[in-house]
């Protein structure tokens, strides 16, 4: 019975996803939509970091990680992430400043900023797939841990920026726009060290199947 258990959670992290992509599809700012909204994903997004904490902890505690998990767990992850981003910087969440024909996000998140997240989630899955099909194991490291801390971290902080304070005006706004830009520029840089990381390690792994050879 505990076997299930966990694969469950992550299957359930999935259907997690599908509702918290929902809501900021639904969710239009200055448009239609309510705030509630985001109160909804934001809560969303927090149990799927829960179940995604527990199913690790619990596959390895009752002994029962299997293939499932070690496919669709990450996928899920990525799913989060990379769709979390992708919404930041869509036409939900576009502003045009007054008086200006300037255009931007209220997200703080520039579409480069997807663009590089995703060659990085790229990269390493190519990676990934050509060492662990000559035999090698390329299994999550520290950095690749952190980044996705990090980006969690971040996603939670620009729906709490953009629910509560944006538009507030005055010192609370700015202090609360200055997190929000930092936690971003955060996963930036840990998604650049991350990725640098881990095609460290494709290097080395390459290099040490070509001297076994």
């Amino acid at each position: 019975m505990f076997r299930h258990v966990p694969n469950a959670l992550t299957g359930g992290r999935l259907a997690l996803a599908l509702v918290f992509f929902a809501m900021l599809s639904y969710y239009q700012h200055g448009g239609r939509g309510d705030p509630l909204l985001l109160n909804i994903a934001f809560v969303v997004y927090l149990v799927a970091l829960i179940t995604d904490f527990l199913d690790g902890y619990l596959a390895r505690r009752w002994k029962v990680e299997g293939a499932f998990g070690r496919v669709v767990d990450p996928f899920v992850d990525k799913v989060l992430v990379l769709g979390s981003f992708i919404f930041f910087a869509g036409k939900n969440f576009v502003i045009q400043e007054e008086h200006t024909a300037v255009v931007k996000t209220i997200t703080g998140v520039a579409p480069w900023m997807v663009v590089l997240i995703l060659a990085r989630e790229l990269l390493v899955t190519s990676l990934r797939g050509a060492s662990e099909a000559s035999g090698q194991n390329f299994g999550a490291d520290m950095g690749g841990k952190v980044k996705m801390v990090v980006q969690s971290v971040t996603i939670l902080a620009i729906l709490l920026y953009v629910n509560y304070f944006e538009g507030a005006g005055g010192d609370q706004e700015r202090y609360a726009r200055f997190c929000r830009d930092g936690f971003i520029w955060l996963t930036i840089l840990a998604t650049l060290l991350s990725g640098l990381s881990y095609t460290r390690r494709g290097i080395q792994l390459y290099r040490d199947q070509r001297k076994s050879a």
